[in-house]
Formats: C-alpha cells, sequence, structure tokens
C-alpha cells in the first residue's frame, strides 16, 4: 500500500488536471484508492499556485462521477447474478450486497448523498443503483452533490495542511494520515445529518401509512 500511494501521488503531482480526472474515476469503483491520496495533494499544488482550486474541485467531482456511472451501468447491464457470484473478489460479497440494496430501497436519492460522502462506502454504493435499475437522472444528481462536497472538504484538508506542514508534499503517507485526522469530526457532521434524513424518511413512512 505504501509504493501505491506514493504512485498515486507522483500522478498527481505529475499528471495535473487529467491525472486528477482519471485517479478519481478509479477510486469510485472497488479499486481501494482513496480520495484522500488524490485531492489534498492536488489542492497542495493549487495553494502553492501550481493549480487552480476550483480546477482540481471540478477535476475531482468530475473523474468522480466518471467512474460511478461507469460502475453504475456496468452493474445494471451485467445484473445482479454475476454480482452476487464474482463481487467476493472486489470485496463486496452477497451480504454487503442485499445490505446496500436494502439502504437505496429504504432511503433512496438520500442514500446515494450521503454514501458519497462517507469514506469506505462512496466507491460502492454505485453497484447496488445500477442492479435495483435507479433512476439514472436521480442517481447523477446526488452522485455530483456529494462528491463535489466531498472534493472541496479534501481539497480545504489540503490547502490547510500546506499552510500547517509545506513538508507534507514529499510524504503523501503523511498527508493521508494528516487529513484523515482532521475529517473525524466532518463524518460526525455528516452522520448526524444523515440520522436525522433517516429519522424524518421514517416518520414520514409512518405517516403515510
Amino acid at each position: 500500500m505504501h509504493h501505491l500511494i506514493q504512485i498515486w501521488s507522483e500522478w498527481v503531482l505529475t499528471g495535473g488536471y487529467l491525472g486528477i480526472i482519471v485517479l478519481m474515476a478509479m477510486g469510485s469503483t472497488p479499486i481501494p484508492l482513496p480520495a484522500e491520496v488524490v485531492v489534498p495533494p492536488a489542492a497542495f499544488l493549487a495553494a502553492q499556485g501550481r493549480l487552480s482550486l476550483v480546477g482540481v474541485v471540478l477535476a475531482s467531482t468530475f473523474g468522480a462521477y466518471l467512474g460511478a456511472a461507469l460502475m453504475y451501468w456496468l452493474s445494471l447491464w451485467l445484473g445482479r447474478p454475476l454480482v452476487v457470484r464474482f463481487g467476493r473478489f472486489i470485496l463486496f460479497p452477497p451480504k454487503k450486497l442485499e445490505e446496500a440494496e436494502h439502504w437505496l430501497a429504504r432511503y433512496e436519492a438520500g442514500g446515494i448523498f450521503f454514501a458519497r460522502l462517507l469514506p469506505g462506502v462512496r466507491h460502492l454504493i454505485s453497484i447496488p443503483a445500477g442492479i435495483v435499475k435507479m433512476n439514472f437522472r436521480v442517481f447523477s444528481i446526488m452522485t455530483v452533490l456529494g462528491s463535489a462536497i466531498s472534493c472541496y472538504i479534501l481539497a480545504y484538508l489540503g490547502v490547510r495542511a500546506q499552510h500547517v506542514a509545506p513538508d507534507l508534499l514529499k510524504d503523501p503517507e503523511g498527508l493521508v494520515r494528516f487529513v484523515r485526522s482532521q475529517t473525524k469530526w466532518l463524518l460526525l457532521v455528516v452522520l448526524a445529518f444523515a440520522v436525522l434524513y433517516v429519522l424524518s424518511m421514517w416518520l414520514s413512512k409512518r405517516k403515510a401509512e
């Protein structure tokens, strides 16, 4: 993993916006490529004037959406039986698939939005969305919104890292650790809003019944 982080970070530094798009697209697939390895180093460069911060957020959001859309259509085309049979090879066993399907069936568009904000979930949520044939327009809107917010937060932390510890650009793993240490409180906020959303959905369905 150390070697991969070094490689991915180098791609960002040398590939510019195209490197960001390609890596973020990969990160929206079952490939375990965390956005924390891509966006903060790119924002680091933006803080140094070598890239545009707006461009970094747009490129990372676009890349995340490209990968998510690809997984959506692949899952829609391949179908549930094939994913159930081979999903374990991409760390997506049948039990996890069933849980994700239940999540989407219950929370619909909001389920996609909040999933895009949560590490460890965002790169897999497109698979059940394609399998259950979720409306692609709704899927796209929620994916773009969630990805944009997530990428903006990571870009902000990358800029902050550049001001706090400029040498972190030479230490990709150290930069990832810094970003993750700073995102704990943000994850709590996201989870709090997710709980409120789930509660509101439950109350509205109960009222309808």
